[in-house]
């Protein structure tokens, strides 16, 4: 049985050895010491994908949980490689790191948290005053000026386009309805077919479907689309 996250002592034991693990490699290794940000963002896609994997492949079970408790460490090793890079650098460590993410989610989730870090009384069960409170917060930390920055222009067009329809419906913003002829779909399994069969076909007609669907997030996000009705 490992400690809970609450558990305290143990866990910042535990942290605090893996951290100092992570110096002593990039001071003893040649290998880690010749590695770079920029180096690195190859591993840190790898190993995200590797944690996808890993839970589409059900290791969240007890009996194989062990698979995605090792691919998470492997991730974990690169959010600890980055920022010990920036302190050898005298930006931050991964301490600054560790403190930056508790603030914000105390400061994202005033319905659990108050401005102390206490817990509530009582919270809300309504997920959309959850977000548009998650959403107040981080734009007034932004300054952003619109619900489509800050989404990494990077992200495959699939997840790009989902990321970016999810940010126009909770700005309350609408997404036109372009393609009438669309099938229909009630499942997944349904929806993984018409996706499947839209790859065939503009594969037969020359065209990068990667590309044309990034074109077309672009689209959308430079017309200014109108709100919800």
């Amino acid at each position: 049985m490992t400690d809970s996250p609450t558990g305290g002592n143990n866990l910042g034991r535990e942290f605090s050895r893996l951290a100092q693990v992570v110096s002593q490699l990039r001071e003893r290794c040649p290998w880690t010491g010749a590695l770079t940000h920029e180096s690195l963002l190859e591993y840190l896609l790898e190993e995200s994908y590797e944690v996808i994997e890993a839970v589409e492949a059900g290791h969240t079970r007890a009996e194989d949980a062990d698979e995605l408790s090792g691919e998470l460490g492997d991730l974990l090793f690169q959010v600890l490689l980055h920022a010990r890079l920036q302190e050898e650098a005298g930006n931050f460590s991964i301490s600054d790191v560790v403190t930056g993410l508790t603030d914000k989610m105390i400061r994202r989730n005033p319905h659990v948290f108050r401005a102390d870090g206490s817990l509530q009384d009582s919270t809300t069960e309504d997920t959309a005053e959850i977000e548009r409170a998650w959403d107040a917060v981080k734009k007034t930390e932004k300054h952003r000026s619109s619900p489509f920055e800050g989404i990494p222009a990077a992200l495959p067009a699939l997840a790009l386009a989902a990321k970016t329809q999810e940010r126009a419906r909770r700005a309350g913003l609408r997404v036109p309805d372009k393609a009438s002829g669309v099938p229909d779909f009630e499942g997944e399994e349904e929806l993984g077919e018409i996706l499947f069969e839209t790859v065939r076909r503009a594969a037969e007609h020359g065209l990068d479907p990667e590309a044309a669907l990034r074109r077309a997030v672009r689209r959308f996000t430079a017309q200014g689309p109108g709100t919800a009705d």
